[in-house]
């Protein structure tokens, strides 16, 4: 029944948000602040009815480690669609991800995505992957946030559910040019939702723990050479503390 409830609930959205983008697109060319915000909350309020549905039970941690007035690099562990779904939900202001190339061509999906600032990597073409990286910079220097996830796929390793696949480095020239806080994000419980027992949806208790911000500023010169070998043992120590404090 869940899956059920959320598969409709989604197509829905899609099909009756088509419109709410033809009135937003109207905002926007008079006013690309309020319409960018406003768009912002729908998809946010959207994110949040698909985990009601769900059945997620979700405990945040650290949230006050976010800062509200700039621009921040968020980084996460990868195990489920609803990674997105979870932490786009709660950022406090304009974020766009970084998402593979396929997403962009889901119908309204990737007309929302654009609209909110996403950027899509085509894994194949590193010259396309260098202006992506260029765009994102450019986003965060006039205040918008990016989330990427460094494993560059999902982890489906069952066996070790706080393991994490080497991040990659390029990614992190994000924070590197602009001088962004650096936020990991730890998440544990997510493909129980779905990917464990896909195509199902069941309840599940998830967690979302933000950690304190890094900046690449006060790291020695050796971490911010190796800024994503750096940040992937601060949210492999912050998986490793979520699941000794389950057990």
């Amino acid at each position: 029944m869940r899956t059920i409830l959320c598969v409709l609930y989604v197509f829905l959205f899609l099909v009756l948000g088509l419109p709410v983008l033809g009135v937003e697109w109207l905002i926007a060319k008079r006013h690309k602040n309020a319409a960018d915000i406003s768009q912002l909350r729908i998809v946010q309020w959207g994110f949040r009815c698909v985990a009601f549905l769900a059945g997620v039970k979700l405990t945040v941690k650290g949230e006050e480690n976010i800062p509200k007035d700039q621009a921040v690099l968020y980084i996460g562990n990868h195990r489920s669609f609803f990674d997105i779904v979870i932490t786009y939900a709660r950022c406090p202001g304009l974020t766009g991800y970084i998402a593979k190339d396929g997403v962009n061509k889901v119908p309204i999906l990737g007309i929302w995505m654009r609209r909110l600032y996403c950027l899509f990597l085509d894994r194949k073409d590193l010259k396309q992957g260098l202006k992506v990286i260029l765009t994102a910079i450019d986003q965060v220097k006039s205040g918008i946030s990016i989330c990427i996830f460094p494993e560059g796929t999902r982890n489906k390793d069952k066996e070790h559910p706080n393991s994490l696949l080497p991040f990659k480095e390029g990614s992190f020239k994000i924070a590197q040019k602009t001088g962004c806080p650096i936020i990991p994000m730890a998440m544990t419980g997510t493909a129980d939702i779905l990917e464990n027992h896909f195509p199902w949806v069941r309840s599940t208790e998830v967690t979302l723990t933000y950690g304190k911000p890094i900046l690449t500023a006060e790291l020695s010169r050796e971490d911010q050479k190796h800024l994503g070998a750096y940040c992937e043992n601060v949210i492999q120590q912050m998986l490793d503390q979520e699941l000794s404090a389950r057990h």
